[in-house]
């Protein structure tokens, strides 16, 4: 892709340090959240090809709906202050940031505003570059060709679909309608081999299930509530059960184990607890600094 250059470029000027993961860490799920968003704009193409040089075996990433039926990415519905500048170059406040509802947009539209220049307050060491919410299609485009040029085995991705009952037809497409346009990308690109689908809202994984069977799906969860309680309630089992960091405990890992499925949690992001997690047994982590190997 054309602009694989100019990104590999920037990303040398910017000083970011591009390292090999170790061949001791290959078996070990390795995800970059949001691309690695301590180190780069989150859920942008930049951010998803520093990954690949670090060595990743999986990206992860949010996907959203455009007015105009475009899967991009973006880890919400709308314009988060935290990270915008506005085509005017002013910031979004806190207060105004809903009205910038992705799903009332045009994809011209969106590609107006810069996600990748303004501060983030949580992220201070984050490389700042001018960048824009990308779809989807062009993400894939970017990291296939990209990981063939560095001759890296081919990556898997991971796909979280952003939906909630109570925002459908509002800020995102019903569950049904969410899952097609996704799918028509991911079949488009021939990736469904290498394709997680993820999410909190058990209807898209549901809805998934049914209608490709084949596609993995990973529970998202963020509250107690017992393995077998919450996978009863999906009503199949996932491929992964995907639950915050601080959730899991020998018990939960052996859970999963017993009902066939991996166990991934998120997002770790502190050495020591990356230690503390993979000794437990699970088959990955999710992880903002992707560079922090151990």
């Amino acid at each position: 892709m054309k602009n694989i250059l100019s990104l590999c470029l920037l990303l040398v000027v910017a000083g970011c340090t591009l390292t090999n993961k170790t061949s001791s860490t290959m078996s070990f799920d390795w995800q970059a959240h949001r691309g690695g968003r301590g180190i780069m704009p989150e859920n942008t193409i930049p951010a998803m090809l520093h990954a690949v040089d670090l060595g990743v075996t999986t990206l992860e990433m949010d996907a959203v709906i455009t007015k105009d039926k475009q899967v991009i990415l973006s880890h919400d519905t709308y314009f988060n202050h935290e990270i915008t500048t506005k085509p005017d170059g002013s910031y979004i406040n806190e207060s105004e940031e809903k009205k910038y509802n992705i799903y009332q947009m045009t994809y011209e539209e969106v590609s107006r505003f810069d996600v990748g220049m303004k501060v983030h307050s949580k992220f201070l060491q984050q490389v700042k570059l001018k960048t824009v919410k990308p779809r989807l299609a062009e993400v894939i485009d970017s990291i296939e060709a990209y990981t063939s040029v560095k001759k890296q085995a081919p990556k898997f991705y991971n796909i979280e679909t952003k939906s909630k009952p109570a925002t459908d037809n509002i800020y995102h497409p019903a569950p049904g309608e969410f899952v097609e346009l996704l799918m028509q990308v991911i079949k488009e690109k021939k990736i469904e081999a290498r394709t997680i689908i993820q999410s909190f809202d058990i209807r898209t994984l549901q809805y998934l299930h049914r209608k490709y069977p084949a596609i993995k799906t990973a529970l998202l969860i963020e509250d107690l509530g017992g393995v077998k309680q919450q996978v009863a309630k999906l009503g199949f089992t996932p491929t992964i059960y995907s639950p915050y960091y601080s959730l899991v405990n020998r018990s939960v890992v052996e859970s999963c184990r017993e009902m066939g499925m991996l166990i991934i949690p998120w997002t770790i992001n502190e050495v020591s607890k990356m230690k503390e997690i993979k000794e437990l047994g699970v088959d990955g982590i999710i992880t903002d600094y992707p560079d922090r190997l151990f």
